[in-house]
């Protein structure tokens, strides 16, 4: 501290002197200008300028080391701060003193470093985790909005949160803008229904309730499976809803058609059973006394026995070739030799009726590959449909063509019965289906056709068809791939 104090005495001094130095040359100066005596003064006033000027420099490097120090000491803990104020201010600016604040000022930027190092790892993981968050929730509303069962998630507020495509073609609103709205400003009271089982499972909170409820759109009513799910915290409370709508009328018109399938085959089946049952009963009991009487007995239990056969022939067919269990057979055969065949089976229903049935001469070219038997159940099931449906005194004309260079066979059965309407023509071939106008002129399964389509289509890779005018008749027919060209195919 002395030190210093002298120091600045000294630097002090010689700036003085060096001002009063100058101010005395330039009084002499004005006095001795004309004599030349001043080389002495103007020697002395350099020397007392150029020692100032380094007394300045001097003193104001000592200040900057001096301000250094201060500075570092501030920015030291308070512990150390302490200490350093009862050093002496040359120990401070000793070499080994500056090494050691060197290190604790480096050891303070490294832990910054680690610091600054740990706080951008965690911000990249949240980052990460924010991805993959967003990629959750898009990838879940994808499936959302890619399902084709309408579905609707609403919060607690019974606001919509999420709201796919068929959800709002059912419900009739604009599912893209419908996201924070009220869901009863969206459906309105037009779906009622619809509105008090979600407000009924929302009060139950149930985990799971289901419902069938009637839609109508485009004047058409169609039934739905309602399932609403309510989602909770963990405190127990509701925090949303979800519900999903499952279109099932086709479902219930199946269900239907089974029905009625099953009650028209018990009836089918009962029939033939009961004649083939009272004609053995009344020959083990003698009643045919006569031989021609009991020729009668037999061929009625001959031709209800065929009849039943080809019942649960139809039945269990439709069934193989569903589940495509069917053995199939194919051979070279010939169309016409086949109907021949078949028309003789089916000439005494006919005759019964009084109808005739009209076939037509041999073609030599008509050969296809197909199963014999299924075929030959094809015709008949056309035939006897055209008798079934065709009233006392009516014909069924059969008629086979060749196209050669299509390479093709076709065969139509036409009948001058009762007709299809036109808007049933298109189901005629469902499973199960039966024209509601006909029902009453014959019974049947509804498998017929059907079997039909599926032998004809399905295995043989044919065409079916149909044409009709109610009260005019119908035209039914299928065309089959010539065995020329199968073979031509296949090599």
């Amino acid at each position: 501290m002395r030190f210093s104090i002298g120091l600045f005495v000294i630097v002090t001094l010689i700036v003085i002197c060096g001002l009063f130095t100058c101010t005395f040359a330039g009084e002499q100066e004005s006095q001795y200008q004309l004599a030349g005596s001043l080389q002495w003064w103007e020697t002395l006033v350099l020397v007392f300028n150029i020692a100032g000027a380094l007394g300045v420099v001097l003193f104001g490097r000592y200040l900057l080391r001096l301000a250094g120090v201060i500075t570092s000491i501030a920015k030291l803990p308070n512990k150390e701060k302490a200490n350093v104020a009862g050093k002496n201010i040359f120990t401070l600016l000793s070499v080994k003193s500056m090494n050691e604040m060197y290190r604790d000022i480096k050891r303070q930027l490294n832990d910054y470093d680690s610091n600054i190092a740990k706080y951008n790892e965690q911000i990249e993981d949240l980052r990460i985790q924010l991805q993959i968050s967003q990629s959750r929730e898009k990838n879940t509303e994808a499936i959302i909005y890619g399902i084709r069962d309408a579905v609707i998630v609403i919060d607690e507020f019974e606001k919509v949160l999420m709201v796919n495509e068929s959800a709002g073609k059912i419900l009739n609103f604009d599912y893209k803008s419908s996201k924070y709205k009220p869901i009863k400003e969206l459906i309105g009271p037009v779906q009622k229904d619809f509105l008090d089982f979600l407000g009924h499972s929302i009060k139950s909170k149930g985990q799971a309730t289901k419902r069938e409820i009637e839609f109508v759109e485009n004047g058409i009513s169609r039934t739905y499976d309602c399932i609403i799910s309510c989602i909770h915290d963990e405190s127990g409370r509701i925090s949303g809803v979800v519900a999903v709508l499952h279109d099932i009328t086709r479902e219930k018109e199946i269900s239907k058609l089974k029905n009625d399938f099953i009650s028209h085959v018990s009836h089918e089946l009962k029939t033939p059973l009961a004649s083939i049952t009272a004609y053995s009963e009344m020959l083990a009991d003698g009643e045919a006394e006569t031989e021609e009487t009991k020729k009668e007995f037999y061929s009625v239990i001959q031709k209800q026995a065929e009849r039943l056969n080809r019942l649960i022939e139809d039945i269990l067919n439709t069934s193989r070739i569903e589940s495509g269990l069917i053995k199939i057979k194919k051979e070279k055969v010939s169309l016409t030799i086949l109907i021949e065949e078949q028309i003789k089976m089916i000439k005494g229903y006919a005759e019964e009726k009084n109808i005739e049935v009209i076939g037509q001469k041999p073609i030599v070219f008509d050969q296809v590959y197909v199963d014999k038997d299924m075929i030959s159940q094809v015709i008949v099931n056309l035939l006897s449909n055209a008798v079934k449906y065709t009233q006392s005194g009516g014909s069924v004309k059969i008629r086979t063509e060749v196209n050669q260079i299509e390479g093709n066979v076709c065969v139509s059965i036409t009948d001058t019965g009762i007709g299809i309407p036109e808007e049933e023509i298109e189901h005629v071939f469902d499973k199960y289906y039966r024209v509601d106008a006909n029902k009453k002129q014959a019974k049947g399964t509804g498998l017929g056709l059907n079997l039909v389509k599926q032998i004809i289509e399905n295995v043989h890779g044919g065409r079916i068809f149909v044409t009709s005018k109610v009260g005019k008749g119908s035209t039914f027919g299928f065309e089959l791939p010539l065995a020329s060209k199968q073979t031509v195919g296949a090599t």
